[in-house]
């Protein structure tokens, strides 16, 4: 009966989004061009399927090809306006969490936020102490006003969009056959393995044109770390088979990590919150509640990396729950070796328009 009431708010949105991609196509919208690599990370849907993992991935192996790399979001649920450089000592209420994750995680990257991407990358150009080689656009691939060199478009592997629907009806932000904008396809959280079958079923829906590309990635989890090393004592142990845990997650879909710490550990309990969620003192005290229920079980308060960055400014946790509570890192994994592929495909664009780049700018100079 909702799908039926929702039906015609699909429609509305889908003319709306329609014409504006027309309008974008036909010249009409202008889309800006850089000089500078850019590369582009998004989807077709609302929620998760891994644009963080996957900007993280780019991040490290153009940094391991000495690649100067500069990220640029609009920093979802931020409380400021404009351009900022995140710092690993931003305020997460500042910059937004994925964001500050990466920025933490490889502080010799340029991390800014911006929630207009043409001025944010003219921003970052101008800085000619520390201008980048390519800049990653994260969320992008809606975000029409910059024309990337390359477009990475993600897709969850057991949320099939060919079955879905536009918003509010669905979770789709734009047709399916937009995904012929995309020079990149990766289906995320994929098993460990993808059967023959279902690769044919995949690619039969996807129907690739010759610009195009197909991938597959996993998610592989790595050890429980602590969010308050100051005060974390002791170490869940995944190896012998006997943790308890209590999840808490805050992200768009919590059902690949609650999966995972099922298999690893004794699932006791779970707090949900939605996406991006900023904690409050009585979210805190239903943690203290709910970590004290279990507490004769020696349980573990397990979370998520993204989760982990917005929870380090919390002031409300007991020293008790700083101590029990540890995130579980992740990062992408390419399956059948087909990383060797993807990682030659981007580096080699990086490096053959890094260079037609400054040879440009030598040109101009003489």
């Amino acid at each position: 009966m909702l799908k039926i009431l929702l039906y015609p708010l699909s429609l509305i949105y889908g003319l709306i989004v329609y014409i504006r991609n027309m309008l974008y196509d036909s010249k009409v919208f202008k889309s800006t061009e850089f000089e500078i690599p850019v590369i582009s990370i998004g989807n077709i849907t609302v929620g998760g399927t891994g644009k963080t993992p996957h900007t993280e991935y780019l991040v490290k192996l153009l940094r391991k090809h000495e690649v100067e790399v500069a990220t640029l979001s609009r920093g979802y649920k931020r409380k400021t306006k404009g351009f900022f450089l995140v710092q690993e000592t931003s305020n997460v209420q500042n910059v937004g969490d994925e964001p500050l994750q990466i920025k933490q995680k490889y502080p010799e990257a340029t991390v800014a936020v911006d929630e207009n991407r043409v001025h944010g990358i003219e921003t970052l150009l101008k800085d000619q102490t520390n201008s980048p080689d390519v800049i990653l656009l994260d969320d992008a691939y809606q975000h029409r006003k910059v024309t990337p060199g390359i477009n990475i478009l993600l897709i969850d592997y057991n949320r099939p969009i060919e079955e879905d629907h536009l918003l509010p009806m669905g979770r789709l932000r734009e047709r399916v056959h937009q995904r012929r904008r995309a020079n990149i396809i990766i289906y995320t959280k994929c098993p460990d393995e993808v059967t023959p079958i279902s690769r044919r079923i995949i690619m039969k829906n996807v129907n690739l044109r010759p610009y195009q590309s197909l991938y597959f990635t996993t998610m592989a989890y790595g050890k429980p770390q602590p969010v308050f090393p100051e005060k974390a004592k002791e170490t869940p142990n995944f190896k012998e088979g006997n943790t308890n845990s209590i999840l808490l997650a805050g992200i768009a879909n919590p059902a690949p990590f609650r999966d995972y710490l099922k298999s690893k550990s004794n699932l006791l309990d779970e707090i949900v919150f939605s996406d991006h969620h900023n904690f409050t003192n009585r979210d805190f005290k239903e943690i203290e509640q709910l970590f004290g229920a279990h507490k004769t079980k020696n349980a573990f308060i397990l979370t998520t990396e993204k989760d982990a960055v917005r929870l380090r400014f919390a002031e409300g946790l007991s020293d008790d729950v700083k101590a029990s509570l540890f995130y579980i890192p992740v990062e992408i994994k390419f399956l059948d070796n087909e990383g060797k592929s993807f990682n030659k495909k981007i580096v080699g664009y990086v490096k053959d328009n890094r260079s037609n780049r400054k040879l440009h700018q030598r040109t101009n100079t003489v």
